[in-house]
């Protein structure tokens, strides 16, 4: 295995979170590399792990926490660790060692550009970016909202501690009109993907549904409603991790829209 930074060759694969075979990510969009291309101007650092073919089978991706969905100063913030773990495509790569040696690789490179520390994000469930992982490796929490945990690892004496925003506002509950409220950083392919399927169900309801777009790479968005990535219909959110089936999606849109229509609408009379 060798760790790698970011080229022009891998691009594509790493756009697609080394999943190039699935029919998800091809669903998903190209919203990643549209955040891709603006996040390289905002500092956005990507190492590769590649095996002995030159093929990409991990990733980690960081960038300065002020271009991030966490709040602090001269730290850097970790989006995500990945090491491929699926049998189609490339094979799973998982339990090699991989996800420690990028890591560290990602702390040394964010200390040589003069970060006071590394952040990452974490959840206390059984599911993907555990917090316990970064905890073996000399992480220590900093703030947690429920299952989410901000880990951080200070590398050097008084380096302030990283936040979490918390929520702050969230749409209105318009009495005559269904409003699915996107909020869309474009980062994580999962997020975008359920994005993507709340588009598609807005667009077949005849009408019915309306549909909010909001910018969640852009700061002053982040801060406002205290989230860079979110789905609601009307005031009510949707979790989105993993993301929800389209068919999930649009029944919860077609019971709102069945709730909110005028009796007579509903039976044409």
């Amino acid at each position: 295995m060798e760790i790698v930074d970011l080229s022009d060759a891998y691009v594509d694969t790493y756009c697609r979170c080394l999943e190039d075979w699935s029919d998800e990510m091809a669903e998903a969009g190209d919203r990643k590399r549209l955040w891709y291309e603006r996040a390289k101007g905002r500092g956005l650092r990507v190492k590769l792990a590649t095996d002995d073919a030159g093929r990409a089978v991990g990733m980690i991706q960081y960038a300065p926490i002020e271009a991030s969905p966490a709040l602090g100063e001269g730290l850097y913030y970790v989006y995500c660790v990945w090491v491929h773990g699926y049998t189609e495509g490339v094979g799973n790569f998982q339990g090699r060692g991989m996800g420690s040696r990028l890591l560290a690789a990602a702390e040394e490179d964010a200390k040589a550009l003069g970060a006071r520390g590394l952040v990452a994000w974490g959840l206390t469930l059984p599911f993907f970016m555990r917090s316990k992982w970064f905890k073996r490796r000399g992480y220590v929490r900093a703030d947690s909202d429920g299952a989410l945990e901000l880990v951080w690892k200070p590398f050097v004496d008084g380096a302030e501690p990283p936040r979490l925003p918390r929520r702050r506002k969230k749409p209105d509950d318009a009495p005559d009109e269904v409003v699915v409220t996107c909020i869309e950083s474009g980062w994580c392919p999962a997020q975008n993907l359920a994005c993507e399927r709340a588009r598609r169900a807005v667009s077949e309801t005849g009408g019915d549904a309306c549909l909010v777009e909001l910018d969640g790479y852009d700061r002053a968005t982040m801060l406002e409603w205290g989230a860079g990535d979110a789905l609601f219909i009307d005031d009510a959110q949707i979790v989105t991790g993993p993301p929800p089936s389209y068919e999930s999606i649009r029944k919860k849109l077609e019971r709102r829209i069945k709730k909110k229509k005028p009796k007579a609408a509903r039976t044409g009379s």
